[in-house]
């Protein structure tokens, strides 16, 4: 299968070239955006395609999002077919002080402005979303209540929240269309890479979790991601490595 790899677990990289190019080298096929890197998606664009990969999907975020035509046009230029919020807006919602009412309606109509320039849309979650609001419903729920909604799950933020990943996709895998492929270290180790492991390297068992992904629900996005790697390049290599001997 096509492995893709989050660009911002790269962010801190000196050349984003050069990043490309040994991505593709260690056996990447794609690359996912994120809204810092699209304020010239020509030259993105470019980069991309220079170093053999392709970027069928992003992280573009609500406040950019809101600005829809723009995303399209974003969208169009860089060969992005399903755009992915990456977050909720502030950290009100961190806090416990968003409305997620009033965010899963904004979502849903940049959903519909996105599906009618013929892109997709998606959420990707943290743990924030599992919380359980007054109607006893998680934010997830509502944000998913749109059609337009996708969701790109990010599997070791939904197992943070203390949550099975597996009931969620028996509850909507039909929804999930993109999952981010992150593990977690052992308690009490990585404390620098707050908690975070290279894939495979982690509690987390991923070579039966991708099967059971690919049977449930409609993922057609695997996305290698670690949120805060001291080195960027080590998380990316050890993770194809794994990725490879388990025979994905």
């Amino acid at each position: 299968m096509d492995f893709s790899y989050q660009l911002y677990s790269a962010r801190n990289e000196k050349s984003p070239d050069e990043t490309l190019k040994t991505l593709k080298q260690l056996g990447y096929s794609q690359v996912e955006g994120w809204g810092g890197q699209f304020t010239d998606p020509a030259a993105l664009a470019a980069s991309v395609k220079a170093a053999g990969l392709t970027m069928p999907t992003a992280h573009i975020g609500y406040a950019q999002l809101e600005d829809t035509a723009n995303a399209i046009k974003i969208a169009k230029a860089v060969g992005i077919q399903t755009i992915y919020c990456p977050a909720p807006p502030s950290s009100d919602y961190r806090e416990g002080k968003g409305d997620w009412s009033q965010l899963a309606a904004g979502l849903a109509k940049i959903g519909a402005a996105l599906k009618a320039g013929g892109v997709g849309f998606g959420y990707h979650n943290h743990h924030w979303e599992f919380g359980k609001l007054p109607t006893g419903k998680p934010p997830i729920e509502l944000i998913l209540a749109s059609p337009d909604v996708q969701w790109e799950m990010d599997l070791a933020w939904v197992v943070k929240a203390g949550e099975d990943p597996v009931k969620w996709m028996d509850k909507l895998g039909d929804r999930i269309t993109a999952v981010h492929v992150k593990d977690i270290a052992p308690a009490g180790e990585a404390a620098d890479e707050d908690g975070w492991a290279d894939v495979g390297y982690g509690t987390l068992d991923w070579k039966s979790l991708i099967q059971t992904i690919k049977a449930k629900t409609k993922a057609k996005y695997f996305v290698a991601e670690h949120d805060k790697p001291s080195d960027a390049i080590r998380f990316a290599r050890r993770s194809m490595e794994s990725v490879k001997k388990m025979g994905l």
